[in-house]
């Protein structure tokens, strides 16, 4: 059929012929009976000059002195033209000298064959991308779940230290003193933590720090002050940070760790050897029989009772002369201490900050990521009670604001401005 033709229907005969003939024999007995007899304008070779009648396709098959086939016309005229062809070439009786039986087997439309097969392949097309997007879509709430599940615990090295399975990719690592420390670094949602286990370093801790940052995380008391003193001489430490003075990190909750590391993580820290947050102190009788075996036999090795009293570095005399005295303690008014013993309950572990006027009036509530930029907005204010660290950032940022009175858990190496008091709950007297 000309390339120009469409053809929409399949006219489908079968025949048999009571002789021996040949394809062309059929397809000329076609031809030539049905010529004239629906008019000019219905002759085969008529329609298809004009490409309404494509190229008829003929099977033969002989038996003995018997010839049966079949015969398919494809046809791009309307169905009524179609269906008188089809009769025409029922009447044909002859094939040459031989008697013959046309008969239809059917018209086919071949759109709706063509319609069929495309819906088939639509329906394919959509089967295929719902079943992609879906894995697509699990896969997303899998990587979803798989981070909000804490970190797995393995171990490392020879003395298969505790560890997070993040120490191996990560460019941070956290030191603690034991296993039951990295535990809680990973319910807190850091899996970077290894455990030194013991005040001797493993040197397999040395080779997993190299050309990685290192935080130590380290108890709050005085073998955690021991046990730095030993990793600084054998590991390039970036950053120091201690648990609540006479607290283990262990007994550190999630929320205590987030703020306590999250400073460490949020920008790139300097190479310096910080000292710790906290001056060391005495533990009690109770704290020590908490200590663990190895942490009491280091301090009866390496204790000797003089070393503890022994000078202080510069930058932890530094730090220390921050610290209020109970002289300084003895300046502040009742009627502040009474005001910020009444709103530590309320902010306590929330991670919200409070301003309050020289009344003692709350002019402002808001969480920590933005005591900064919306202090400005507290006219008036006087005092600022922070259930966080007291930063430099803050200090400054209080100062503009008019601030003359911090308090939070902790602070930095301040460079704090004169006019202003700062404290820690814990120099008013309130603990966790």
């Amino acid at each position: 059929m000309p390339t120009t033709g469409i053809v929409k229907y399949h006219v489908k005969l079968k025949f048999e012929v009571d002789g021996l003939v040949e394809k062309a024999d059929i397809i000329g007995a076609i031809f030539g009976q049905t010529e004239g007899l629906l008019g000019p304008e219905m002759n085969l070779n008529e329609l298809q000059k004009v490409s309404k009648v494509g190229r008829i396709e003929v099977n033969v098959e002989t038996r003995g002195n018997m010839a049966r086939g079949d015969a398919l016309i494809p046809m791009s005229t309307d169905i009524s033209t179609a269906a008188l062809i089809a009769a025409a070439i029922e009447s044909i009786d002859k094939v040459g000298p031989f008697p013959a039986k046309f008969g239809l087997v059917g018209i086919d439309d071949i759109r709706a064959i063509k319609k069929k097969v495309i819906v088939d392949r639509a329906k394919k097309i959509v089967q295929d991308w719902a079943t992609r997007t879906i894995s697509e879509g699990d896969e997303m709430l899998k990587d979803v779940y798989d981070a909000s599940k804490p970190g797995k615990l393995t171990s490392f090295g020879k003395a298969q230290l505790a560890c997070g399975t993040g120490v191996f990719d990560s460019t941070w690592i956290i030191l603690v003193e034991g296993r039951a420390d990295v535990v809680n670094l990973l319910r807190a949602g850091f899996d970077n933590a290894i455990a030194i286990e013991g005040a001797r370093i493993d040197e397999s801790v040395t080779k997993l720090t190299e050309g990685k940052r290192v935080v130590a995380f380290l108890d709050g008391d005085r073998a955690g002050d021991l046990i730095l003193k030993e990793l600084h001489g054998v590991v390039k430490i970036d950053k120091v940070l201690r648990a609540p003075p006479g607290k283990e990190v262990e007994e550190c909750t999630p929320l205590e760790i987030s703020e306590i590391l999250k400073d460490a993580f949020s920008s790139e820290v300097p190479s310096i050897q910080q000292p710790p947050l906290y001056p060391p102190h005495q533990p009690s009788h109770h704290q020590q029989q908490q200590h663990h075996y190895e942490r009491r036999n280091y301090r009866r090795e390496r204790e000797p009772q003089d070393d503890y009293r022994a000078p202080h570095t510069r930058q932890q005399e530094a730090l220390q002369s921050a610290q209020p005295s109970k002289e300084a303690l003895g300046e502040d008014s009742a009627e502040i201490l009474s005001a910020i013993r009444d709103v530590f309950p309320q902010i306590n572990e929330t991670l919200e900050a409070v301003v309050l006027d020289g009344s003692m009036n709350t002019l402002l509530k808001v969480p920590v990521s933005e005591v900064i930029k919306r202090l400005n907005s507290a006219e008036g204010g006087k005092l600022l009670v922070i259930d966080g660290i007291v930063t430099q950032r803050l200090v400054d940022a209080a100062d503009k604001a008019g601030i003359e009175y911090i308090v939070g858990h902790r602070m930095t190496d301040l460079k704090k401005p004169a006019d202003i008091r700062i404290r820690t709950f814990d120099d008013i007297g309130i603990s966790n």
